[in-house]
């Protein structure tokens, strides 16, 4: 039978098995380390000069690791992942990051002991259902329309930001206008609204839920 022909790049390496593991487990420690002190009441703002030639001054993270070109696929994953946090959540791009790389910085010590990929994702998974219980534990219920609960949140938010000290001036202003264009999700038909009834109840769910376009708004992050 005849061998496989792979064309490479001259410059391509392969790695695989244990050393392909710490590579990755590397590449992503060291994309969680570019961010890390911009994290925190103390945090630092990154000077990034990006190829139009335009300095970007930001602590956030997904607006940092955005302009940075990365090969390893590895880092590329971690790249994702914060954009993917930044799409979804809109905050935490920056934690998203530092609680990957150290997640992946306790399993290097089970590897280098030539455990078992799986067994070390199946105890991950285990903390993570451990994780939702403990803050389903400690979690509160917030009324959407409590105002001054509102604004804590916003504050606890901008805190690590440039713009944090506007204080309630800022906050005030986040707040009305997410207000202004919040828009309430339909429920739907009768079949889904019953169907919604018979559910089982969520001591945290909310009456009505509303959803925010993001897309459609300008967020600036240049200087």
């Amino acid at each position: 039978m005849q061998a496989p022909v792979l064309v490479l790049n001259t410059n391509a390496e392969r790695d695989q098995g244990s050393r392909a593991q710490l590579g990755n487990i590397a590449a992503a420690k060291a994309v969680a380390d570019i961010v890390r002190t911009t994290l925190g009441p103390r945090s630092m703002l990154k000077m990034i000069l990006d190829p139009m030639g335009g300095i970007v001054m930001t602590n956030d993270g997904n607006a940092i690791l955005r302009e940075i070109d990365v090969n390893h696929p590895a880092a590329k994953s971690m790249i994702e992942l914060s954009r993917t946090q930044d799409e979804e959540v809109g905050d935490g791009t920056t934690s998203v990051i530092i609680l990957a790389g150290e997640m992946l910085q306790v399993a290097e010590p089970f590897l280098e002991k030539k455990i078992h990929p799986r067994i070390i994702v199946s105890a991950y998974n285990r903390a993570l259902i451990d994780a939702e219980e403990c803050m389903k534990s400690i979690a509160i219920s917030l009324d959407v329309n409590d105002k001054a609960s509102i604004i804590n949140i916003i504050r606890s938010t901008i805190g690590t930001k440039f713009i944090s000290r506007y204080g309630d001036l800022i906050c005030n202003l986040a707040y009305d206008a997410v207000m202004i264009v919040r828009e309430a999700e339909d429920l739907g038909n009768d079949e889904q609204k019953a169907a919604t009834a018979k559910a089982p109840k969520d001591e945290f769910e909310q009456n009505r839920h509303f959803a925010i376009d993001t897309k459609r708004y300008a967020r600036v992050e240049r200087i």
